[in-house]
């Protein structure tokens, strides 16, 4: 097959302090291209102000081989942005998520490509087993399950990115305007026919993990306010229902109270309950209605996903 005419498939590799891994990820997908002779492909480090040599590594990868493209943020711009940015900057006719940690197999990306020139748009991975925490792997389970019964629009369980996403996919998430984009929902919300491959996610076996609990917090609420108004909903639902509870208490204890007037001792731990309780409630769904003006005013700064401090090899 002449050079013209092979397809082009970019690379997606978000890091942050990867010394560890970004040499290792290179060079397995490398080793995967070399089967698939009939692509060629560019590989797109993008790099969130790493503290380490990440940086350091990739450049001098760069300057031997010219597939590996580098985009430096000036800052931390998160685990949101900084990918999606990245996947807007890609050249190819389809585009590939690939994490620096290596939990993901690289080795999937020759099957993703078979189900791309089966005619599907995108390609995702499905996790059906884990080699991390067996807690943590339910846990994530639980919330998968809960946000797809509640999602408005179809959501899948156990897929966190990976996958492979043809050049028509990526042109309709540009019509997105979306300053903190939730990658998982916009792909099910531009509706193109997908394949799912299930894998088995490896244990990270170098560097640490920067998925701290505000990161998995952040990103378990985004996927609520993202897909759902049930929240806003249930704050209507329990405070109509609580409110029918309350009187017919209340109603109750004037009744007895009428009946045994000298007897009847109303008392301060029923009073004090309520309060306790009624004001935890409160406290739970303004947290839940501040989540979703948190989101509103995130969308009105229509701020840039980063801001780069240099590019190599574009």
């Amino acid at each position: 097959m002449p050079e013209a005419s092979k397809r082009k498939i970019s690379i997606i590799t978000p890091c942050f302090n990867e010394q560890d891994n970004v040499a290792d990820v290179y060079g397995q997908v490398k080793a995967v291209f070399l089967g698939l002779s009939n692509y060629e492909y560019e590989h797109i480090f993008i790099d969130n102000a790493s503290r380490d040599k990440t940086v350091e590594i990739l450049k001098k990868i760069a300057q031997e081989d010219k597939r590996v493209k580098i985009i430096v943020n000036t800052r931390n711009f998160g685990h949101i942005r900084s990918p999606y940015h990245a996947l807007m900057q890609a050249g190819g006719d389809a585009a590939v998520f690939l994490a620096a940690d290596l939990q993901e197999p690289p080795a999937l990306i020759v099957d993703f490509v078979k189900k791309w020139q089966e005619g599907f748009k995108v390609v995702i991975g499905i996790k059906n087993k884990s080699d991390e925490s067996p807690a943590m792997f339910l846990m994530r389970k639980a919330y998968y399950n809960i946000l797809k019964r509640f999602a408005e629009i179809e959501h899948v369980s156990n897929y966190n990115g990976f996958g492979l996403y043809d050049r028509n996919v990526i042109e309709a998430l540009r019509k997105f305007d979306e300053p903190y984009p939730y990658f998982r929902s916009m792909i099910n919300e531009v509706g193109f026919e997908r394949a799912e491959l299930k894998y088995t996610q490896a244990e990270r076996k170098k560097g640490k993990s920067r998925n701290s609990f505000y990161v998995l917090y952040d990103m378990a609420m985004l996927g609520f306010v993202n897909n759902s108004k049930v929240p806003l909903r249930l704050a209507s639902f329990i405070g109509f229902g609580m409110s029918i509870f309350s009187f017919l208490i209340a109603l109750v204890y004037l009744i007895r109270k009428l009946i045994h007037w000298q007897d009847f001792q109303l008392g301060l731990a029923p009073l004090v309950v309520g309060i306790f309780f009624l004001g935890s409630i409160q406290l739970f769904f303004i947290g839940v209605l501040g989540e979703y003006v948190g989101a509103i005013y995130t969308q009105t700064k229509k701020r840039p996903l980063v801001i780069e401090k240099e590019r190599i090899n574009f």
